[in-house]
């Protein structure tokens, strides 16, 4: 009996997927500092004195997503493409909801329960669902793993010293 279903598996290695790219930036960022950390906005502040995306929204990060996300899709079986489209998209995705952060006069780095997940697993999910072959009730699935996944590594990762915030 396989310790896995196919569909399951299926959902594990997507949920892997998501977890990298949008892992990748933290840990580079612990592990390089401020080294070629040129910030997406390049530091531009809109009319209501808020930073566009914020200084932590960096091109290393989205770099780093993507590579790595690549990576992984071809250690797990799945299209390369699929891979460096998904962590690019997850990354669409957390500049999308850091942008909406600050336009609600959020600090950086602050949490926003559901905003700070949701933007960067549901966009690569639902812009990839033919390629991952998913429908609408997998997705909410893999949204709602993923969140649960962030609720209880994030803090694990603050007592290891590798996030900045226990969110």
């Amino acid at each position: 009996m396989p310790l896995l279903s196919t569909y399951w598996y299926c959902i594990f290695k997507i949920l892997i997927l998501l977890v990298i790219a949008n892992g990748t930036p933290v840990i580079i960022n612990k592990i390089m500092g401020s080294r070629y950390s040129w910030p997406v906005d390049k530091g531009l502040s809109l009319s209501d004195g808020q930073r566009l995306l914020g200084k932590a929204k960096t091109w290393r990060g989205v770099c780093s997503a993507v590579f790595f996300s690549t990576a992984a899709a071809v250690f797990l079986g799945v299209e390369p493409m699929t891979g460096a489209l998904l962590g690019a998209l997850a990354m669409v995705g957390d500049l999308l909801s850091s942008f909406i952060k600050r336009r609600l006069m959020r600090t950086e780095s602050s949490r926003a329960r559901g905003l700070d997940t949701v933007p960067e697993s549901l966009l690569p999910l639902w812009l990839l669902k033919d390629s991952l072959a998913l429908n609408p009730i997998d997705i909410m699935i893999i949204v709602g793993l993923f969140f649960l996944i962030e609720e209880f590594i994030s803090p694990v990762l603050y007592r290891l010293h590798i996030r900045n915030q226990p969110y």
